[in-house]
């Protein structure tokens, strides 16, 4: 059975407004100024560490508390200012339906990923869900799923950013992109995913859902 690994945001819920949110209550907090949504954008999708170190050249320590202090928000509010995409829901309850193994992959903090998942009502339909911390990159989240078990070979990576392309690549993973996210056509193409998916509703046509 090919087991279906998703991202999470910018795959199946839009989270920029309490992940921008956020960042700008950590960034503020610690002195820095605050950014624009629009230029928060881009770093939808790598881990927050990374972004950290963009936003403010930071030593290593200050990046852990701008990390800590987004958390404290993201925890209370910011998960839940977040939206599903249109489609997801039926779209995983057909997947579901039809005995495809779905799990998800995200450089998100576990326990905000559950948070979510259960925030709109999906969480049903994962067999497993897989977050990362700082210093634990999706790579490792991915080889550590197929030393597992948990995944194989014939898993299929879905996602909108190419660090989550890259990550499934070193780990001998398909991969396949979504147009819906936050990464842009060129962005995606370059990591010859296996499809281009413009529209939820593709996703139900993804191959080989049945044991061998």
């Amino acid at each position: 059975m090919t087991t279906l690994i998703f991202d999470l945001d910018g795959t199946l819920s839009d989270p920029i407004l309490g992940i921008s949110r956020s960042i700008n209550h950590a960034l503020t907090a610690a002195g820095y100024p605050a950014r624009a949504q629009s230029e928060l954008m881009q770093y939808i999708g790598p881990p927050l560490d990374e972004t950290f170190k963009v936003l403010t050249e930071a030593s290593d320590a200050e990046i852990l508390n701008l990390v800590s202090v987004y958390r404290s928000r993201y925890s209370e509010v910011g998960f839940s200012e977040n939206t599903i995409y249109p489609g997801i829901p039926s779209t995983l309850r057909e997947l579901s339906e039809r005995d495809a193994r779905l799990g998800v992959c995200t450089s998100k903090r576990a326990d905000f990923a559950e948070k979510i998942l259960r925030l709109f009502e999906i969480r049903e339909y994962f067999g497993f869900v897989s977050g990362d911390d700082v210093g634990v990159t999706e790579r490792q989240q991915i080889a550590g799923l197929l030393v597992e078990g948990t995944v194989n070979s014939r898993a299929l990576m879905i996602g909108d950013r190419a660090v989550d392309m890259l990550a499934a690549h070193e780990n001998g993973i398909t991969v396949v992109g979504v147009l819906w996210g936050y990464g842009s056509r060129a962005e995606l193409a370059q990591q010859s995913p296996l499809r281009l998916l413009e529209a939820v509703d593709e996703l139900k046509t993804l191959p080989d859902f049945r044991s061998d």
